[in-house]
């Protein structure tokens, strides 16, 4: 199995053995989906794709203006 599988694997595993034994599929399925999320918004960091806050404040300046950057 490559490693990165075996990450995920291991990811999840702790995922649900944090969750009570009556969870829910639905509830289920969120805390992993919180957890990939999480886990794309750390290699977005760790690749330099961020935005501060001042471009953040700009583009939505400008989304709720109608225009684009």
């Amino acid at each position: 199995m490559p490693p990165e599988l075996s990450t995920v694997k291991q990811a999840a595993s702790t995922v649900l053995q944090g969750l009570p034994d009556d969870v829910t599929w639905e509830r289920i399925q969120y805390h992993l989906f919180v957890r990939q999320q999480i886990e794309l918004g750390l290699a977005d960091a760790d690749a330099g794709r961020l935005l501060d806050t001042t471009e953040v404040r700009k583009r939505l300046d400008a989304a709720k203006a109608g225009t684009t950057r």
